[in-house]
Parts: C-alpha cells; structure tokens; sequence
C-alpha cells in the first residue's frame, strides 16, 4: 500500500567553525547549513533553505523562483541562483515519488509541537514591541500559525521564517507579531498541526504591576514617616552629646 503521506529531506552541506575549548575537546562554536531542503506529499511540498546557528539565511520562492533573503542587506554581499534550489527541490520530489511507489512504509507519527510566546524586548506600554511566538518540535513540517488579540483574528503587522531544521530532524518555526503593547489588550499565538487533538492557544497579555491599596499606602507612608523621626530623634542626641564637656574633669598639668 503506497503511503498517501511521506516526505524526504536533506541538506547538502554542513559547515562548522570549531575551537579548542580547555585544550581537550573541540566544539563547534557556529553551525551552517547550506541547502537544507524537503519534499512531501502534502502542502508545503518543498522548501529549500540556507542557515546559520539556527537562524534563517534565505529560502528559494518555489512559485516566484526567487531568492528571499531573511535580511535583504544580506543580498549585497553575496548572491545565491535560485535555480540550485528549485533542482535540489525537484530531485528530492523525483525520489519521493519513487519511494512511495516503491514502499509499504507506514506514515511517520505525527509529533506534539512545543509552543513558547515572549516580546522581543522588555515591555513598555504604548511603545512599539515585536511578540515571539516560536513553535518546536515539529513533524511533519506542516502547520498553521496565527495571531488573535482579544480573541479576534490579527493579520497585520505578521510575519514568520520557513521552517528551520533540527539535528532531530525535527522542525522549528518562528511567527512574528509587531504590536503596541496595552493594558486592555491580550494576545494569544494559535497553533493548528496534526500532533495536537484540537488548536492550541498560547496566551500573553502585558505584567502590569497591581497599583497598592489605600491601606498599604497608607501603612507605606506612616513606616516612612516613622523612619524619619527615628532619624531626627537619633542626630539630634548625636549633636547634644557632642556639645558635652568631654568629662566630668579637667585636670590641668604642671606649667
């Protein structure tokens, strides 16, 4: 029985900058990987990307035929064919179809993805932020990631990466959401796969301090009140004391 769902993928080249740590072991202080591509049977049906630590270089437009650079100051240093990506893309589709006609293998299981939501920078109310809502743990590399604040549906301001490889052949993706952060306004990032029973909603809403109640005002205000009678009342011994005579005596010595 060929299987109606499957998906191969691969990168052609893996990169790594290595440094001697303590004089014993070498690890890799920095990880590129250079035309990480997938091709599956279900939409998406191909991706074809370069990254580094983790992060999106570029991806291949497969409709477009074009290089998206993640950032475009990037394109002004260096260049990238988007034709290697689109053959890459279409060996990959070649040897899938060979491998489902070929196959009886059983769909790979559909894995729970992780959700984490956080703001790009500390968060001050009615200034400009960027919520993070970054989903691992995903196979098969199909899902759909949206925005809703205040339970309403958002579609500007948004923006994600393509989905970024894992050494557990897992994936990861990232959806941005630029926002203007205020108290009455909560958000929650919504997360529709096949590992999950029903859609997932992560939420967040903005920690504003809880203003102090009129008693705990008042009690703040009466510490500090007696703090500082404590102090008056203690400099003003210090000063009576210095003013003293020095001893009950002076015993004056021999001319």
């Amino acid at each position: 029985m060929a299987l109606n769902r499957a998906l191969i993928w691969g990168a052609l080249a893996l990169t790594t900058v290595l440094s001697r740590c303590g004089g014993e072991d070498i690890v890799a202080d920095h990880i590129a990987a250079y035309g990480v591509c997938f091709s599956q049977s279900y939409s998406p049906s191909g991706q074809y990307t370069h990254e580094f630590d983790g992060d999106e270089e570029f991806y291949v437009d497969l409709e477009k035929r074009e290089t998206v650079w993640q950032l475009p100051m990037f394109s002004e240093v260096r260049g990238f064919d988007p034709q290697s990506g689109l053959t890459t893309v279409a060996t990959a589709r070649y040897n899938l179809d060979l491998l489902i006609k070929s196959s009886n293998s059983t769909a790979a299981i559909n894995e729970v993805p992780e959700v984490t939501v956080f703001p790009k920078a500390p968060v001050e109310l009615g200034q400009p932020n960027t919520l993070i809502c970054a989903v691992d743990n995903i196979f098969p590399p199909v899902i759909n990631i949206s925005w809703l604040s205040n339970g309403h549906s958002v579609t500007q301001g948004v923006s994600e990466t393509s989905f970024l490889s894992k050494s557990d052949d897992s994936f990861l993706k990232i959806s941005y959401l630029t926002f203007l952060p205020s108290a009455d306004d909560v958000y929650d990032c919504k997360v529709e796969h096949w590992g999950l029973d029903q859609p997932l909603l992560k939420h967040w809403e903005p920690e504003i301090p809880a203003p102090m109640s009129e008693l705990t005002e008042t009690v703040v205000c009466a510490l500090g009140l007696a703090v500082g009678l404590v102090g008056i009342v203690t400099g003003t011994v210090f000063i009576i004391q210095g003013l003293r005579p020095g001893g009950a005596s002076r015993h004056q010595g021999p001319l």
